[in-house]
């Protein structure tokens, strides 16, 4: 199993936006071997920095049908707009991977 999040701040006042941006897109992720669930998670206020943590969340059978996927028509279609829009983060999104550890 392979885990791969993107951790977003967002400016306080747009976590509105930024959920309906994720809500109303159209995802094709279940058409892509390997594919298991996603999840958007939202995490806790950093009042000093002025943002919300977000986490996109997906499970996926292996690291390489992750990969694929980020290599993929479907990808490129689905990032082709980000960025465009109304800036809801502080930044660009932090990546990371995670493999499970068999047995653990």
């Amino acid at each position: 199993m392979y885990i791969a999040m993107n951790r977003f701040k967002v400016l306080k006042g747009s976590e509105t936006d930024f959920e309906n941006i994720w809500k109303n897109r159209e995802s094709t992720l279940h058409e892509m071997k390997g594919f298991r669930t996603f999840h958007l998670l939202r995490g806790p206020v950093n009042e000093a920095e002025n943002y919300t943590l977000y986490a996109s969340h997906t499970v996926w059978e292996s690291e390489d049908d992750f990969l694929a996927w980020t290599k993929s028509q479907n990808f490129r279609d689905l990032h082709r707009n980000a960025g465009t829009g109304k800036a809801t983060t502080v930044g660009h999104p932090q990546f990371e991977g995670f493999s499970a550890i068999e047995g653990a």
